[in-house]
């Protein structure tokens, strides 16, 4: 597990919270934390845990993992998959029910590359496996006809 990236973690939520258009005592009441331990959090003062990071990223409609990968909680490996999602989640520009229908579309096509990966890779395998198996066969040159006979 990473160390704790608070300073970042403080500067990220900031930002979404302004995004969000909500000042820092809207954003505490919404997700229960006091008003100066969430300024705290801002600051790079504080470790959040993992419950005050979902309870925060609930009241800022983003992923509670996005949080986690900025407080070095998560590993990166999905940050590109959460980042999107963050992304979509915290777009003023589109109302709750678009939200979630392009996430659905997203998940499909996740799902849809990731089925096509698999199926391409086994082919793979398959190819690679018949490659194998089927060794060609030296011919004798007693089989093959010989040039100069005739061939009935």
């Amino acid at each position: 597990m990473a160390s704790l990236n608070v300073g970042n973690l403080g500067e990220y939520l900031r930002e979404q919270r302004r995004t969000a258009q909500l000042s820092l005592r809207q954003l505490a009441d919404a997700a229960g934390v006091s008003n100066p331990y969430l300024s705290q959090i801002e600051r790079g003062l504080r470790k959040p845990s993992a419950e005050v990071l979902q309870q925060v990223a609930k009241a800022l409609r983003i992923s509670a993992e996005t949080l986690y990968v900025r407080a070095g909680i998560l590993d990166e490996k999905e940050r590109d998959e959460l980042e999107t999602r963050a992304v979509i989640l915290a777009d003023p520009s589109i109302n709750e029910r678009q939200k979630q229908v392009l996430l659905q579309i997203y998940d499909s096509f996740r799902k849809e590359n990731a089925a096509e990966a698999a199926a391409a890779e086994a082919d793979a395998d398959v190819e690679a496996d018949a490659g194998t198996a089927a060794e060609p066969s030296a011919e004798s040159p007693l089989d093959a006809p010989d040039a100069e006979t005739p061939l009935k």
